[in-house]
């Protein structure tokens, strides 16, 4: 018996390898994104009018990817609808908003609590089964504590701006919501249809937003400039298509709560990509930031 369960386990450890090689490689990719935008933000695109030009890309790729549909009842579809508006629309309008409120530090440090909201989500929504043990609070407080070191960078200037930041802590939450809500697709369905379902739904609802908000964007620059045109490649093909479909699987084999620790990751990769790309100088503060963060979600991933 004992033997057999070993087997077992031992046949599990490659999906959970990958499964942590997954959330990393997209964590990597969302803090580079955020370098990718700049161009075309500068290009004259606003930041609400990137979100469904990022979804229309992914959605095409992925539907190269798997060209072939599956119909859902339509309660399962509405579900779809509301996973698209928190893990897609609702959360980059959130989040963008929140900037024009409050510092950059202030919207990183926010949204980078969604791991614990995640945890307390699971916690309630399984009412009580899905327990929070000691190791996870402990690592989330040590990685937050990374974060608030790396968005700093050297600078102990933290401001509160409570319009801004509540719009950042709903950002936080509604990745929290799509955590929960995806999960069970995740399970039973193929990852890349879940995500190319999320994807359509995140297009349909974020026009609207955009429409009312900033209006129709120019699209010429992204067949003009190869710089607009690549950091559209990059953000709606890895960014969204790709990174997605990975960030679902591995809910699957870590568990939503696991998996979104890697999180606290994103402000490092950020910091190091644009220390790489844009010569944006890090601190000993940073680095200092980057151990905590790294021996917090080793912590979590231990529960």
């Amino acid at each position: 018996m004992r033997r057999g369960r070993w087997s077992l386990e031992r046949k599990s450890d490659p999906k959970t390898l990958f499964g942590h090689i997954y959330a990393l490689f997209s964590v990597i990719v969302w803090g580079s994104c955020y370098v990718l935008t700049k161009n075309m933000l500068n290009a004259g695109f606003t930041a609400l009018q990137i979100t469904p030009v990022r979804m229309a890309l992914a959605y095409v790729v992925l539907l190269l990817m798997r060209p072939k549909f599956q119909k859902l009842p339509w309660k399962d579809e509405l579900i779809f609808v509301l996973i698209g508006l928190f893990g897609g629309s609702v959360y980059f309008f959130l989040q963008n908003t929140a900037l024009t409120f409050t510092y950059a530090a202030n919207v990183s440090i926010i949204v980078c609590l969604s791991p614990i909201f995640t945890a307390l989500l699971a916690w309630a929504v399984s009412r009580g089964k899905e327990r929070i043990g000691k190791l996870l609070i402990v690592g989330s407080l040590i990685a937050i504590a990374g974060v608030v070191l790396v968005v700093l960078n050297g600078s102990l200037n933290f401001h509160l701006s409570p319009k801004g930041d509540l719009l950042a802590l709903a950002a936080g939450i509604s990745w929290a919501v799509y955590s929960i809500l995806i999960r069970r697709y995740a399970d039973t369905m193929d990852g890349f249809l879940v995500t190319r379902r999320v994807m359509f739904w995140a297009f349909v609802t974020a026009v609207p937003l955009m429409l009312l908000h900033d209006g129709m964007p120019n699209l010429s620059p992204l067949f003009t400039d190869w710089k607009v045109l690549l950091s559209w490649l990059f953000l709606g093909i890895l960014g969204n298509a790709v990174c997605f479909a990975l960030w679902n699987i591995a809910f699957v084999r870590l568990g939503v709560v696991v998996t979104n620790n890697y999180l606290y990751a994103s402000p490092f990769v950020t910091l190091l990509v644009g220390w790489l790309l844009l010569g944006e100088p890090i601190s000993w503060m940073g680095i200092l930031g980057a151990v905590l963060i790294t021996i917090g979600v080793i912590l979590a991933q231990k529960e």
